[in-house]
C-alpha cells in the first residue's frame, strides 16, 4: 500500500487550469509607487521628522491605559500576526489546496513569500537597530542604531503577507475580492493592536504594512522559479517511485527463485528400503531431489552387516574353564 504524500493526488480528477498572475504594467506601477512610500518612511524616521514626533505623542498617550477593557481581547488578537501560528494555519489550508489541485504551487508560493519576508524585513530591522517604545531612552529621539529590532514591524508585515497570500492564490474574482478585504482587515487590526499595546511605534507599523505589500506585488517575478522548483520536485518523486518498483520486482524476470531442499543421507542395505524417508519420497521425481532408487541404493563403500568379516573367531568368546589337576 502506497503511503507517500502524493499518492492521493493521482486518484483525484484533473483540476481546472489555474491562472498564474503576471507582472503587468499596472502591477509594476503599483510596486514602484509602494517602494517610493517605503523609502519615504525610512527617510522620515532617519531625519527625526514630524513622523517621529507623532510616534512620541501616541506613545505618551498610552492607549493601553486609556482603553483597558480591550487589553485582554487584543492580547489574543495580535497572535494573528505572529509568524509561527499563522504559518502553520495557512500552510495547513494551502496543503489541502495542493492536494485538491494536483500542484505544489500554493505551498511553494507561501514558502517563497515567507523567505522574502524574513530576508528583507530582517535585514532592515538589524541594520537600523531601533528600540521600541518601552525601551526608549530619550524623548523625541528616533532611537535608531541602538541595538533594537522593531523597525519595521514584523507582526504587521507578516500579517499582510500571510493572509494576503490567500487572496493572491484565489482562483475566482469573487473569492479574490472577499479574501482581499478579509486579509486587509486582519493586517490593519494587527498593526493597530501593536500600537495600542505599546510594542511598536506608529512608523514601525506603517513601514510593516508597506513592506508586506511590496512582497505581494513582487511575487509574479518569482513565479518562473516556483514553476521550475515544482517540476524538479515531481521529477524526484518519479525517480523515487521507479527505484521502489525496481527493488520490488524479481531479480531476473521469468526465472524462479532457487529452492534449497535438504538432502537426507541414504541408509545402508535393507534398512534404507524399509525407511519411512524412502517411502515418503518414493513417488517424487522433482529435479534436484533424490528418487527412490537413489535413496535405497547402497553406497559403494558400504556393505551389509552380514557380509562384514568378523574380527573375532566364531564360537563362544569366553575362555575355557581350567580344571584342577588331580594326582594319584
Amino acid at each position: 500500500m502506497r503511503t507517500d504524500i502524493f499518492a492521493r493526488l493521482d486518484r483525484e480528477p484533473e483540476p481546472p487550469k489555474i491562472e498564474i498572475p503576471r507582472m503587468s504594467r499596472t502591477r509594476a506601477t503599483l510596486f514602484g509607487g509602494t517602494l517610493a512610500i517605503y523609502l519615504a518612511i525610512v527617510v522620515a524616521v532617519l531625519a527625526s521628522s514630524w513622523l517621529v514626533v507623532l510616534d512620541w505623542k501616541i506613545m505618551l498617550f498610552r492607549p493601553y491605559q486609556q482603553w483597558q477593557q480591550l487589553h485582554a481581547f487584543l492580547d489574543y488578537f495580535v497572535v494573528l500576526g505572529q509568524r509561527g501560528p499563522t504559518a502553520v494555519m495557512i500552510a495547513a489550508w494551502l496543503g489541502w489546496r495542493s492536494w485538491r489541485q494536483h500542484t505544489l504551487r500554493p505551498l511553494l508560493v507561501l514558502g517563497a513569500s515567507l523567505l522574502l519576508l524574513n530576508v528583507t524585513v530582517g535585514a532592515v530591522k538589524l541594520g537600523l537597530g531601533r528600540l521600541g517604545p518601552h525601551y526608549a531612552t530619550q524623548i523625541g529621539s528616533a532611537e535608531l542604531f541602538a541595538g533594537g529590532d522593531i523597525f519595521p514591524s514584523g507582526h504587521t508585515a507578516n500579517a499582510v503577507v500571510t493572509w494576503g497570500i490567500l487572496a493572491y492564490l484565489a482562483t475566482t474574482p469573487r473569492a479574490r475580492r472577499y479574501l482581499s478585504i478579509g486579509s486587509s482587515v486582519v493586517a490593519l487590526g494587527v498593526g493597530a493592536t501593536t500600537v495600542y499595546l505599546g510594542t511598536h511605534w506608529l512608523s514601525d507599523v506603517l513601514l510593516g504594512w508597506v513592506a508586506g505589500l511590496l512582497i505581494l506585488l513582487a511575487l509574479p517575478w518569482f513565479e518562473p522559479t516556483i514553476a521550475r522548483t515544482e517540476t524538479a520536485v515531481f521529477a524526484l518523486r518519479e525517480q523515487w517511485r521507479e527505484r521502489r518498483r525496481t527493488v520490488s520486482e524479481p531479480a531476473a524476470a521469468g526465472e524462479p527463485w532457487p529452492v534449497i531442499v535438504p538432502q537426507l543421507p541414504a541408509q545402508e542395505g535393507e534398512d534404507a528400503a524399509r525407511s519411512p524417508v524412502g517411502t515418503a519420497h518414493s513417488g517424487r521425481n522433482t529435479t534436484g531431489r533424490n528418487t527412490t532408487a537413489q535413496l535405497t541404493q547402497p553406497r559403494p563403500h558400504a556393505t551389509a552387516r552380514s557380509e562384514r568379516t568378523p574380527t573375532a573367531p566364531a564360537g563362544s568368546r569366553r575362555p575355557p574353564r581350567s580344571r584342577p589337576v588331580t594326582g594319584g
